[in-house]
C-alpha cells in the first residue's frame, strides 16, 4: 500500500507537471502569435510602394522611409562585417589557445556583464567615444553596435566551440596538423551553427536597436550611397518609428514600419536557416 500510495503521487506529480509545462508552452505561442498577428493587421494595409520607395518631404507632407530602409541596411552590414570576425576571433583564442585560466575567467564574466548593460548606456558610451571624434553619423551608430554585439558573438561561438569533440583535435595533431590548421579545417567547420546563432542573435539586435542610435546616428531622413551614407547621419527603422509614433503621432506609419521589421527578422532567420543546412550537408558528405 505504501508503495502504491507513492507511486499515484508521482504519477499525479509528473502529470500536474505536464500540465504546467503544456500551459507555459500555449501561453508563449499565444502571446507571439497574437503580437504577431496585431502587427500585420495594423501595419501591412499602410505599407504602400510610395512609402517604401521616396524620401520625406515636409512641404508636400509625403511620408517615405526609403532612407530609412537604407541606413537599416547600411548599418546592420557594416556592424556584422566587423563584429563577426572580431566575435569568433576572441572565442577562437578564448576556447583554443588561451592557457591562463583566472584571466579567461575573467575575460568570460567580463562578457557577461556586457551583454546585460542597458542599450542606453552603450549609446551614452558611443556618443562619447564615436560621436565627439567623427561626429554623428551611420558609422558612430554601426561601432557602437559592435561593441553591444561582440559579447554576443563570442559567447555564442565559445559555447559551439566547446560542443566539438577532443577527439578530433587529437587525431589531427597525430596526423602532423598545426595548431591553426586544426582550428581552420576542423574546430571552425564543427561550429558553424553557433556562429550562424551568434548571427542571427546580433542581427535581430541590430535591426531592432533605438535607444543607442538615437544618440550616435541621428535623425536624417536623405538617400545616400553606401560609402558616403556611413559618413552622415541618418534615422534607421526603429528610430523612424520612434519619431513617427511619439513625435508625429503617425501610428500607421509606425505599424507598417514594424512590420516591415517583423519581415526583415524572418527573412534573415530564414537565409540563416539556409546557410546551415548547406553547412550541415557538407558535413554530412
Amino acid at each position: 500500500m505504501p508503495h502504491q500510495s507513492l507511486s499515484r503521487k508521482r504519477k499525479n506529480y509528473e502529470a500536474l507537471m505536464k500540465v504546467l509545462m503544456l500551459l507555459s508552452v500555449g501561453i508563449t505561442a499565444a502571446l507571439v502569435l497574437f503580437l504577431l498577428i496585431y502587427v500585420l493587421v495594423k501595419g501591412v494595409p499602410n505599407i504602400t510602394w510610395e512609402l517604401l520607395s521616396t524620401s520625406p518631404s515636409y512641404l508636400t507632407e509625403r511620408i517615405g522611409i526609403l532612407p530609412d530602409i537604407l541606413n537599416t541596411l547600411y548599418i546592420l552590414l557594416l556592424s556584422l562585417l566587423i563584429v563577426l570576425p572580431l566575435g569568433v576571433g576572441a572565442a577562437i583564442y578564448l576556447s583554443e589557445y588561451a592557457s591562463n585560466k583566472k584571466l579567461l575567467a575573467l575575460i568570460e564574466y567580463a562578457a557577461e556583464t556586457l551583454s546585460g548593460i542597458p542599450s542606453i548606456i552603450y549609446g551614452l558610451v558611443g556618443m562619447l567615444l564615436f560621436s565627439n571624434s567623427m561626429g554623428t553619423c551611420l558609422m558612430a551608430g554601426a561601432l557602437t553596435l559592435v561593441i553591444m554585439n561582440l559579447p554576443t558573438i563570442m559567447r555564442a561561438t565559445q559555447e559551439s566551440l566547446k560542443t566539438v569533440p577532443q577527439s578530433y583535435r587529437e587525431g589531427a595533431f597525430g596526423l602532423g596538423a598545426g595548431k591553426w590548421r586544426v582550428v581552420r579545417t576542423v574546430v571552425l567547420p564543427g561550429c558553424v551553427d553557433g556562429v550562424i546563432t551568434g548571427c542571427i542573435l546580433a542581427a535581430g539586435r541590430i535591426l531592432g536597436e533605438s535607444a543607442a542610435l538615437l544618440f550616435t546616428a541621428g535623425f536624417a531622413h536623405t538617400v545616400l550611397s553606401f560609402p558616403l551614407g556611413m559618413k552622415s547621419p541618418g534615422a534607421t527603422l526603429t528610430v523612424a518609428l520612434y519619431v513617427y509614433a511619439k513625435e508625429q503621432g503617425e501610428f500607421g506609419v509606425a505599424f507598417a514600419i514594424a512590420a516591415i521589421l517583423m519581415f526583415m527578422t524572418i527573412l534573415i532567420n530564414f537565409a540563416a536557416t539556409i546557410v546551415q543546412n548547406r553547412f550541415e550537408k557538407r558535413k554530412s558528405l
